[in-house]
């Protein structure tokens, strides 16, 4: 056929002369002739004929391509460059030619066609190997093997291919073979050798892919495609038995590699570890069903990971449990390779938290396990699901259970091991330890268990000791033991000896362990931590109490050495000092090293400051867990906007947790950190340099991540990212985080000089605010100290705390926005747990106060949802979000709960804490908000929301009450020692006493004239109904915490009585049937019981109430109708009922007098009422008295007198006192008396009051001059130390005038005047010795209970007088006398000295021995009885 020439009629020639095709030539016949069907039949059987003569199939296929060919190769059929050329060939036609061959061979056709195409691949390998990638093919023998594979498609469907012979024959070039040309085989159904080798075959070169960052996760759904599913579909392979094996081999190769490498501690950036990567990141495709959600069925994946999770766990077991408990602080989520951990989140995407648990149980109960994965697999599944800390826990009570029951000790260790590395991941991920320990076996021990079992239980605890370098577990055994500690004795004795051996130090520092030098180095650090733990607890750290048992040698050698390093000790005790105190108290510090101590600091002055402060320079070293820290963060940071990333989340979060506790210098050992109550110092936060550095990069980071979330997603789809990161803040360094809050929120704005928060720092505060409350019930209560708003409060209500009502302040906004959003789906509980009723009410003050548009009836319309971003907008927005908010559906739905309801007495404390100079409103917006406020809102509200139900003195009951709280509580004054810094410090709004004047005001024209204010004339004012209810709910006493409460309490009541009418105290008017009213007999009754004692100066009432009274009296007795007599009916009866009142009036007479003339004479010609005329004389005749000229007689009453001339002589020097008190030899016996008794007040107030007038010496000599005078004149003045109620003369009088605490101090006076005694009146009065006796008992009475200290001398003041300086001296000099005296008195003088020792004889056994000694004594004995002559 090949020298077949056609005649040129037959145009063989072309246009131009061009040779014509084979092809060409039939179309031209086509053309020319018409169709005829016989015509065709036989022009076909001519060409077989035609073919049968010339079997040469390459001469064929040479013709009918064209380019020649020596041999029969198929790859010279796709090496055409016309990309028409696979379509002009004819299949059938070549496939007849094959099979024309292999008859002509003898083989099978089949056999032929493999050959020839296993052939045809081999050469595309090896030209596509040498120019390109070692197993992957270029795009254009890419292009070659996809027309050679449509070829063998050809022959597999036409039954002319062989799969077996083919395998064979691609085997035999199995070095040549490339995988993407065997991958496109598998793909395209041809085939692959499926012999045990090719496993091997094909991990080489998976591992060469994976070394070049070539994804590969086709072949892994192929091989679990076709390893792991049960009923797979395997008609297109020859050997189809084979081919799960190879899969399963393939993987096996590929997860043993990976183990291994990690084992051998693969470098970063090598071939290994690029593969090990590759690979992880390959089966990273699978779980997350993006590629084989529709092809591979659900179980498939399911046992896949099933059967890598347990080669995982059981590769190479090579550690033993003991092993496990020694190392397994090394194998946190943070310390695992990041490849391992990698490999585990994929595991949990696809397995469920039940599967992994059930499996991880399986495991461990039938195989040997690699303790290293196992526990790293543990720490990994707390981390990446909540929801398995309660899985393990039940799971480890199972084991603990079925141990117990059979005694098997492997399922005690696995319990224990599994707890002790679910508790590393700290308090985000599982309950520490210690708290597992006292729940579950201290407690729940002795009720589920026998007692039988203990001793096995004891024998695990002491078996696991001596492997066990987590001695602060050990330290949860002993402290918290189960009932019966008699079987600690063995364990106890072991844990000294152990504690003995690691020569370890009170606190175990790992990340530190390698540069601590020596038992010194580490005792500083133990010191370091020790006062920390103790300045947020307030308790002497466990470990330091234990080590003062068990490591007493360390501790008296080292640990004490440190902590009593010498210094300048502050003026303000620190953290330090008070710890120093409460080991001294605890007799944990020897006296005789103590001694030395304090020696030390007083002579430690001239040293530098930072030597005497204790500060210790943060080593360098700490600057580097810093930056893992913050490299930590950025990269949680970098996940926020990136979708692909949100499962890597938690993983981040664990590894931040880990950075932050070796930044912290924190061990993982949280069990000696356990706080049930945090220490915080709202006056004066304090944090150390490291503490405040990685704080402050938490809060930092925590805003920043929040900005960066919500620019991709609202809140409620951002994911649990939030609530992980906050777990991160609890633990051991929750004190820090809310310490560093306090100083955020209290003492940050313009009007402390610092920085206010920015809008993204405002945000973030916020929204961790509410994922606080979020897990308020997994976090400790805080105690702020006293005085505080409240103690042991709960983290809400401590943020309810801190967050005042500033004006504009958008953080209470922020914080229920993003609870709304966050929480809009769930449940009203949990929105309730992250907002504390507190702050939705401050947020109703706060849009009350400033939008008068809210204050109106709300609308029907409302806010169809909440949005996040008004958050972002200015301030000048924020009030148009502010009032969105307050419409929405959401949050008025919230307002229907009884105890968001904002109350009036909400109301009231709000706005007592607003400051009128630093507030948004005007002076006359305040005023209007106030009107309507009370008018308006409150007043004709319901009490049941909060209101008054219209009633007038109900809101001014309500309104009092407030006033009294708000300056009750810390809130209202300075106790910082920088004035700058208050804690939410506020004098009040003054505007809101001025709402209870009109208050007051409209009550009383409410009221009959006739009827004092109230229903019924006998029941007084409802102002001293408030005020006797809440002393009474005061705690009485004496001790200094309780007088300054109660003192307090009583100076309001005073500001508040000033402020109001003077009708308040006496009535509107006398009435001759009822002179003395309600309302005066409850004043009275106020000071004699109250201001008496604690608002009252040396025997008078301040001059502010005085004159009140004064102005009310006059103003009620001028609307009857005798005015003067009604005066003086009045004060006559103060006399006997309340003397204090007129005592007052004398002192300040000079500036009372003029108010009460002009008062009286703008309503009546007449003179003064006569009792008012007896204070006018009394005070007159004191002035006369101390003048040089001849003094007038004394008026009546004595007592007046009296105390008008003790008034007069304070007021002069104390030169010419003792000049003129010569005159009183002339005055009457009963003023003496009087005047010794008021110079007694005197000389203890001198003593008491510090800012007092009177310099003790000064009252010292004229007590002691009227004493001389009184002797001089042979006045008995020894009732005056006798006084009783019952007393009718003297002691009903003066004791309503005198404080309670003058007159139990007494005995102090008596013996102060010692020296001035008279020997001859101490013999000549009967009743001297039993009050001097009394006198000394009571001193020493008080001496024993302290309260002789308040009249110790003040600084600066040099007391002359012996005995007077010192109570001790006192005591002595007293004691002395009395011995001295007791010899020398009369027998008769002992008649009641039994009933005096009877109760006190033991205070002073050597004067009572003296005392029975002498009444005892025979009747001879007594010196001063005179003979019997008859």
């Amino acid at each position: 056929m090949a020298g077949l020439r056609v005649p040129n009629s037959a145009s063989g020639q072309g246009p131009g002369g061009r040779r014509r095709s084979w092809t060409e030539l039939l179309a031209g016949r086509l053309k020319r002739q018409k169709y005829n069907p016989e015509r065709a039949q036989k022009l076909k059987d001519s060409a077989v004929r035609l073919l049968r003569r010339h079997q040469d199939p390459t001469a064929l296929l040479l013709e009918v391509e064209g380019p020649p060919c020596n041999k029969l190769s198929l790859n010279k059929l796709i090496d055409c460059d016309s990309s028409e050329a696979c379509a002009n060939h004819s299949s059938s036609f070549i496939g007849s030619a094959l099979q024309d061959q292999a008859s002509r061979l003898g083989i099978p056709v089949g056999v032929l066609s493999a050959g020839m195409v296993a052939s045809s691949v081999g050469q595309v390998c090896t030209a596509a190997a040498a120019t390109s990638h070692p197993v992957l093919l270029t795009a254009e023998h890419r292009k070659k093997l996809s027309s050679l594979l449509e070829f063998a498609q050809y022959l597999l469907a036409h039954s002319m291919f062989s799969r077996l012979s083919f395998c064979q024959e691609l085997w035999k070039i199995q070095n040549s073979l490339l995988l993407e040309v065997v991958w496109h085989l598998h793909v395209q159904g041809i085939a692959i050798p499926t012999c045990v080798a090719v496993g091997a075959w094909l991990f080489r070169n998976l591992c060469c892919l994976c070394e070049q960052d070539r994804c590969i996760p086709y072949f892994v759904q192929m091989f679990v495609l076709r390893g792991f599913q049960k009923n797979s579909d395997l008609r297109r392979t020859v050997e189809p038995e084979k081919m799960p094996q190879v899969a399963v081999d393939v993987l096996q190769r590929m997860l043993i590699f990976a183990l291994d490498a990690l084992a051998a501690g693969v470098q970063e950036e090598s071939s290994t570890h690029k593969t090990v990567r590759c690979w992880y990141v390959l089966e990273g495709g699978v779980p997350d069903g993006h590629m084989l959600g529709s092809v591979i069925s659900t179980d498939s994946p399911k046992r896949f990971f099933s059967h890598t999770l347990t080669q995982i766990l059981t590769h190479s077991p090579l550690l033993k449990a003991s092993d496990a408990v020694q190392m397994q602080r090394e194998w946190s989520f943070a310390r695992t390779h990041p490849l391992l951990t990698a490999l585990y989140r994929r595991l949990f995407v696809m397995l469920s938290p039940e599967e992994l648990v059930g499996h991880l149980q399986e495991v461990l109960e039938t195989q040997e396990v690699h303790w290293q994965r196992v526990l790293s697999f543990v720490s990994a599944l707390v981390v990446c699901f909540p929801e398995a800390q309660q899985l393990l826990e039940d799971w480890v009570a199972r084991l603990m259970a079925q141990a117990f029951e059979s005694c098997q000790l492997d399922s005690m260790v696995t319990a224990f091991l599994v707890v002790r590395q679910a508790a590393l991941e700290g308090p985000s991920a599982f309950q520490s330890y210690a708290d597992w320990f006292k729940v579950n076996v201290a407690v729940d021990f002795c009720t589920f268990y026998s007692v039988s079992y203990f001793p096995f239980f004891f024998f695990f605890l002491t078996r696991s000791l001596p492997v066990s370098p987590r001695l602060e577990c050990s330290g949860v055994h002993i402290l918290h033991p189960p009932l019966y500690r008699s079987l600690l004795t063995d364990y106890i004795s072991l844990a000294k000896t152990r504690l003995a051996d690691l020569k370890h130090g009170t606190y175990e520092d790992l990340s530190s362990a390698e540069d601590i030098t020596g038992p010194h180095s580490q005792a500083l650090q133990d010191v370091e931590k020790a006062v920390m733990v103790f300045e947020h607890t307030g308790k002497i750290p466990v470990t330091v109490m234990e080590a003062s048992i068990f490591r007493r040698p360390y501790y008296v050698s080292h640990f004490l050495p440190a902590l009593l390093t010498p210094r300048v000790l502050p003026k303000v005790p620190d953290s330090r000092v008070a710890f120093i105190e409460s080991l001294k108290r605890a007799d944990k510090i020897p006296p005789s090293l103590y001694s030395t101590y304090c020696q030390a600091c007083s002579a430690a002055e001239e040293k530098p400051e930072d030597a005497a402060l204790g500060v210790r320079a943060e080593p360098s070293s700490a600057e580097e867990p810093l930056e893992q820290l913050t490299a930590a963060l950025g990269e949680l940071r970098s996940s926020m906007t990136d979708p692909s990333q949100s499962d890597v989340i938690s993983a981040q979060v664990a590894v931040i947790s880990e950075r932050l506790r070796a930044a912290l210098g924190h061990n993982e050992d949280d069990s000696s950190a356990e706080i049930s109550k945090i220490q915080l110092s709202i006056n004066a936060p304090r944090l150390e340099p490291r503490e405040y550095t990685a704080v402050d990069l938490l809060l930092t980071s925590f805003c920043q991540n929040l900005m960066a979330a919500s620019s991709v997603a609202p809140p409620e789809r951002q994911g649990p990212w939030a609530t992980l990161f906050m777990r991160t803040m609890c633990g051991r360094v929750l004190p820090a985080v809310l310490t560093r809050l306090c100083q955020l929120l209290c003492f940050t704005g313009p009007p402390l000089g610092s920085p206010s928060l920015s809008a993204p720092h405002v945000l973030g505060l916020a929204a961790l605010a509410v994922h606080l409350g979020e897990s308020r019930s997994a976090l400790p209560e805080v105690d702020v100290g006293r005085p505080a708003p409240d103690a042991g409060l709960p983290v809400p209500a401590l943020f309810d705390s801190l967050l005042t009502c500033r004006t504009r302040d958008s953080l209470l906004f922020s914080a229920i926005s993003y609870s709304l959003c966050k929480f809009s789906s769930q449940s009203r509980d949990i929105l309730h747990s992250c907002l504390s009723p507190g702050l939705i009410k401050k947020f109703q003050f706060l849009v009350f106060r400033l939008f008068s548009e809210a204050r109106q009836p709300l609308s029907q319309e409302d806010a169809a949802s909440l949005s996040w971003r008004p958050l972002y907008l200015p301030s000048a927005d924020w009030q148009r979000a502010a009032l969105s908010l307050w419409t929405h559906r959401t949050f008025r739905e919230l307002l229907k709960e009884e105890d968001v309801h904002l109350t009036y007495q909400d109301w009231l404390h709000l706005e007592l804490e607003i400051q009128p100079e630093a507030d948004a409103l005007s002076d006359t917006e305040r005023q209007d908000f106030h009107q309507w406020a009370i008018y308006e809102h409150f007043l004709p509200k319901s009490s049941a929301s909060g209101g008054c139900d219209g009633d007038l003195e109900a809101a001014c009951t309500i309104l009092v009450n407030a006033l009294m709280d708000f300056h009750q509580s810390s809130r209202s004054y300075d106790h910082s020692e920088n004035s700058d810094l208050v804690f939410s410090g506020r004098t009040g709004n003054e505007d809101i006493i001025s709402r209870l004047q009109e208050m007051v005001a409209d009550l009383e024209l409410q009221q009959d004239p006739s009827v004092p204010l109230g229903h019924t004339p006998s029941q007084g004012h409802f102002l001293f109904g408030i005020f006797c209810r809440r002393l009474q709910a005061l705690t009485s006493g004496w001790n200094v915490a309780a007088s300054l409460q109660r003192q307090r309490e009583l100076l309001m009541y005073k500001r508040i009585l000033l402020r109001l009418p003077s009708s308040v105290l006496c009535g509107s008017s006398f009435q001759a049937e009822q002179p003395i009213t309600a309302r005066c007999k409850q004043f009275f009754h106020l000071v004699n019981s109250e201001m008496r004692n604690f608002c009252s100066h040396g025997g008078a009432l301040t001059q502010d109430i005085t004159a009140h009274f004064f102005r009310g009296l006059l103003n009620a007795c001028l609307r009857s109708r005798d005015p003067s007599l009604m005066v003086d009916f009045i004060l006559a009866k103060c006399q006997t009922k309340c003397p204090l009142i007129l005592t007052s009036a004398l002192l300040w007479w000079p500036s009372l007098e003029p108010v009460l003339l002009c008062q009286w004479r703008r309503h009546c010609q007449s003179p003064l009422p006569r009792e008012l005329q007896k204070l006018q004389e009394g005070r007159q005749f004191a002035s006369d008295f101390l003048s040089p000229d001849a003094a007038s007689p004394a008026p009546n009453p004595a007592w007046l007198s009296a105390a008008a001339l003790h008034f007069a002589i304070q007021q002069v020097r104390e030169e010419n006192v003792r000049k003129q008190l010569t005159k009183l030899d002339c005055e009457r016996e009963e003023l003496l008396v009087f005047l010794f008794f008021f110079s007694l007040m005197g000389l203890l107030s001198s003593h008491l009051t510090s800012n007092s007038a009177t310099d003790p010496s000064k009252a010292l000599g004229v007590c002691a001059a009227v004493l001389e005078c009184l002797e001089k004149r042979k006045i008995s003045w020894l009732a005056l130390f006798q006084l009783t109620e019952s007393d009718l003369r003297l002691g009903r009088l003066l004791l309503r005038v005198a404080p309670d605490q003058h007159t139990r101090l007494l005995p102090f006076t008596f013996y102060s005047l010692l020296s001035y005694f008279h020997d001859d009146a101490a013999i000549r009065e009967e009743a001297f010795l039993h009050v001097a006796v009394d006198m000394y008992l009571k001193l020493v009475q008080l001496f024993v209970a302290g309260d002789t200290s308040t009249v110790s001398p003040p600084a600066g003041r040099s007391l002359e007088l012996q005995g007077q300086g010192n109570p001790v001296e006192l005591i002595t000099k007293a004691r002395l006398f009395l011995l001295q005296l007791i010899p020398r008195c009369p027998k008769k003088s002992f008649s009641h000295i039994a009933e005096l020792l009877a109760d006190r004889g033991d205070c002073d056994p050597e004067v009572s021995t003296a005392l029975r000694s002498r009444q005892q004594a025979a009747p001879d004995a007594d010196l001063y009885q005179e003979p019997h002559l008859f």
